[in-house]
């Protein structure tokens, strides 16, 4: 069952894979979540195979109903670690591929940085959610993956789709599904204290 914390006065909402509509409806631009359960790295040359995959009429290696898909791929993994360091990829270079994962069910994303309009408007019109993940603190992101393992397409090496189990991964809801954009909402709030 996933649990929800509707508190929003600076404590973080705990929240499980998969997520679920209910989970996305509830969160909004700017909580702050701590995510546990199963997520799915997978960058650009990742993202072009499953577009490749699904406009040939393949089945995906994943089932995008039930994914949450990091953009990240770990550094190598040193002996008697789980996984090497592990941060945010810039999101846009996913924005050509995600629309169409969003309709085919993608509920969640994380990486870092602005959504494109096609990808925003397909996260309201799906009712799917974007985090963000803070960038440059790939070894603390390291820490919070207890399981790591090899899903598909081994030959793009770090880049190759990775299932990791983890726990209380630390990140910010960007967009979310009533269409409110973190980034914007809160460069207009500093605009007008400046």
């Amino acid at each position: 069952m996933t649990e929800i914390n509707t508190t929003r006065e600076n404590t973080p909402i705990r929240i499980q894979t998969p997520l679920t509509a209910d989970v996305c409806a509830s969160l909004r631009a700017g909580d702050m979540v701590l995510l546990s359960g199963d997520v799915y790295t997978a960058r650009d040359a990742a993202h072009r195979r499953l577009s490749e995959a699904l406009a040939k009429g393949l089945p995906l290696p994943i089932d995008l109903s039930t994914a949450t898909i990091f953009y990240a791929a770990p550094s190598p993994t040193p002996p008697g670690k789980v996984i090497g360091s592990i941060g945010p990829t810039t999101s846009y270079r996913m924005d050509a591929f995600t629309p169409e994962l969003i309709k085919r069910g993608l509920r969640g994303m994380i990486g870092k940085g602005n959504r494109s309009p096609e990808v925003v408007e397909a996260i309201r019109r799906y009712k799917a959610v974007y985090f963000g993940a803070i960038g440059g603190i790939a070894a603390l992101g390291a820490q919070c993956v207890k399981k790591m393992e090899l899903v598909a397409y081994e030959d793009l090496g770090p880049e190759a789709i990775r299932k990791l189990t983890v726990v209380n991964l630390p990140i910010v809801v960007v967009n979310d599904c009533l269409g409110n954009d973190l980034y914007q909402s809160e460069q207009r709030k500093w605009r007008i204290l400046s």
